[in-house]
């Protein structure tokens, strides 16, 4: 595209824009106003545009090489008002005594200033303009003038996605105003009309994928995995502990599912601790006793460790194969080699693994069953990439990251949900104090009369490395000092991202067999380690964390019978900083934390926004706009489910983006 050259499309890659169609869906992310105000309408600090006379010459003063103070007085109304420019030399010769003059900056009121930000020379054209994310490498004006270009030559292209019936319904603007209106909207009003229309439309287009995902999977054939009930039976039954009644049921439905001859694609949410391995491992085993291999993915190497030895041990009396694939097994081809071969023979029932398990290389002989662990760190896609790994194999997801029910519905429309409500007996709930910093002595007193009873403890810290940006504990330092306290009676070992995967996976096994008594730890340890004789967790600058984050990390301790504690190190800046504290220590339920978590901050970290399996969403928001959210599932589930929904014409350019958002693995015959 013309004024885009190999420089500028680096620079607009590398903030997520590819295509025309990603750079015209790169909305601005707030608008300047440059309407004109009166000066008894602004108050003090407000950006504003004022109109006036130029009222004296302009004085320029310099301050070295660089910088400099362009200074005039401008009369408005009847009111003189004195406007700097600062480190803008050139806007000298441009102002002259007498002159009509439109000044956009923020407003001084004590001292009657405008530290002046634009000169507006063409002013009333537009009352405002979009301020795009921008980049070093490529300055907001760049953006503008190639988001022009874009729109005039590419208009004709922005088909209406959303069918006539239903923008009629909700009075949404046809979608190429939409676009045009969101980048150069005439006014305040026209912006907010065309954000309205764009928040349906982002929310529109991801609900009507689930939909469709949904109806798909719920038409097409799948497997029946017809197990062998008196071998769960007895699998069941020789578990070291009797299963909760939450646990039964959702096994219940899981196994339902995999009986019919539907593709069962389900949701398992359940708290830190509720025994969601355990419900996987009984799915898994049903589906090796109906013929079937089944793989478990998780989003780590040390969790993938865990759960294989786990999965090892369960297994044990019952002839079930159970193999480890990850990044670190490619390093060992021939190891690799022969775990592929026998995948692809047969002889391995139960693989584990992280992503390398959906390279293009691993076939299986006859996969039925694929469950995915920590769900929100794989996205849509790479859901629909497994499956095509064998027959349309049954897929279950778990997270232990809790979501509000309506948002669950909603975020994950194209699944069923079952729900863990409660935990296994003889848990205790987790003691959790919050300490100021000043009596971290005395949480580390603590520590070390629980090390003296012979448990183990987490101490976290926000950073590895010291950063002048922010003065917070690092784990490193942490780890010099608490060595220097407690050996050489105590073991202390370190844990961060920073290190390789064996080295990591060393730590762990080392911390596991009571080689370290204290693991000083960054946030590696948040999800799934298992570590039951650690009963102690100290969070450094807990404030710095997100609730959900901070409950996955309570999470640690508490896995075994003894009574466990958390203690929160905070000296939190803000009111919400002491909301989350406050939070944390009244309750252990991560279903009401998620929920708080809604109420203080919005959907953040707790929907893992960043990761693949839920979307960025650039204008709306799930939490403040959930009504919106919830209508456009139901708008999208109806024109999906209706029988006639290939062959009405309004629905032609809704197929045209289904076909080309679902390509890969979706018939639309």
């Amino acid at each position: 595209m013309k004024g885009v050259g190999p420089k500028n499309a680096v620079a607009l890659s590398k903030l997520g824009i590819n295509t025309v169609g990603e750079l015209l869906q790169t909305y601005p992310f707030r608008y300047d106003d440059f309407a004109v105000r009166k000066l008894s309408e602004i108050t003090d600090q407000e950006k504003v545009t004022l109109k006036g006379t130029v009222a004296s010459e302009a004085v320029l003063t310099r301050f070295g090489r660089k910088k400099s103070r362009l200074n005039f007085r401008l009369l408005v109304d009847h009111d003189v008002v004195m406007v700097t420019f600062f480190n803008q030399p050139y806007l000298a010769p441009k102002i002259e005594t007498g002159q009509e003059m439109v000044i956009y900056g923020k407003w001084d009121s004590k001292r009657q200033r405008l530290a002046g930000m634009k000169m507006l020379f063409n002013a009333g054209t537009n009352d405002i303009a979009g301020v795009y994310r921008s980049s070093k490498e490529i300055k907001q004006a760049t953006i503008k003038k190639i988001v022009v270009t874009a729109y005039e030559l590419y208009k004709d292209l922005l088909i209406d996605i959303i069918p006539l019936e239903t923008r009629t319904k909700f009075r949404l603007l046809p979608r190429q105003k939409m676009v045009h209106d969101m980048h150069f909207p005439v006014n305040q009003t026209s912006a907010r009309l065309a954000r309205r229309s764009a928040t349906f439309d982002e929310f529109f287009r991801f609900q009507v994928k689930l939909q469709f995902i949904r109806k798909t999977e719920h038409k097409e054939q799948g497997i029946r995995l017809a197990y062998n009930n008196a071998k769960l039976r007895s699998f069941i039954a020789a578990l070291p502990f009797e299963l909760t009644d939450a646990q039964k049921k959702v096994i219940n439905e899981i196994c339902s599912d995999m009986h019919h001859d539907v593709h069962m694609n389900r949701l398992l949410q359940g708290d830190v601790g509720s025994g969601k391995t355990v419900v996987a491992a009984v799915a898994l085993y049903a589906a090796v006793t109906a013929g079937f291999q089944a793989a478990l993915m998780v989003p780590t190497e040390i969790l993938a460790q865990q759960h294989a030895e786990k999965l090892d041990r369960l297994f044990a009396k019952f002839d079930v194969t159970v193999a480890l694939l990850t990044s670190a097994t490619a390093s060992r081809v021939k190891t690799r080699r022969e775990l592929l071969k026998h995948l692809n023979d047969g002889q391995i029932n139960v693989v584990v693994g992280t992503h390398a398990l959906i390279q293009d290389d691993v076939v299986f002989k006859r996969l039925g069953l694929v469950v995915t662990d920590e769900q929100h760190r794989f996205g849509v896609n790479q859901r629909q990439k497994f499956k095509q790994k064998g027959t349309l194999p049954d897929v279950l997801a778990m997270t232990a990251t809790p979501i509000p029910r309506t948002l669950a519905i909603t975020m994950y429309g194209e699944m069923d949900i079952s729900t863990i409500t409660e935990l296994p007996a003889g848990r205790q709930p987790i003691e959790t104090v919050w300490l100021r910093e000043k009596q971290l002595q005395e949480a580390l007193l603590f520590l070390t009369r629980q090390l003296e009873l012979g448990a183990q403890a987490y101490v976290i810290s926000p950073l590895i490395e010291e950063s002048e940006m922010m003065d917070l504990k690092n784990a490193e330092e942490v780890f010099s000092r608490l060595a220097k306290q407690l050996e050489p009676r105590y073991h202390v070992g370190l844990l961060h991202g920073r290190m390789k995967a064996t080295e990591k996976n060393d730590v762990m096994s080392a911390f596991k067999a009571k080689k370290f008594d204290v693991l000083v730890a960054t946030t590696v340890i948040e999800v799934g380690v298992d570590v039951p004789n650690a009963t102690v967790m100290l969070i450094l600058d807990a404030d710095r964390f997100g609730l959900a984050q901070l409950h996955q990390l309570r999470g640690r301790v508490g896995r075994g019978s003894k009574q466990s504690y958390c203690f929160l190190i905070a000296d939190p800046k803000s009111e919400y900083g002491v909301s989350r504290m406050k939070v944390m220590t009244e309750t252990n339920n991560g279903f009401i934390i998620a929920q708080k978590d809604l109420e203080l901050r919005g959907q953040g970290d707790l929907l893992g926004n960043k990761q693949a399996g839920v979307p960025d969403f650039q204008v709306g928001d799930p939490v403040a706009d959930l009504r919106v959210l919830q209508v456009a599932q139901t708008e999208a589930a109806e024109i999906i489910n209706d029988p006639a929904f290939m062959q009405k014409s309004e629905n032609k350019g809704l197929l045209t983006y289904l076909k080309q958002e679902l390509a890969q693995g979706i018939s639309f015959d």
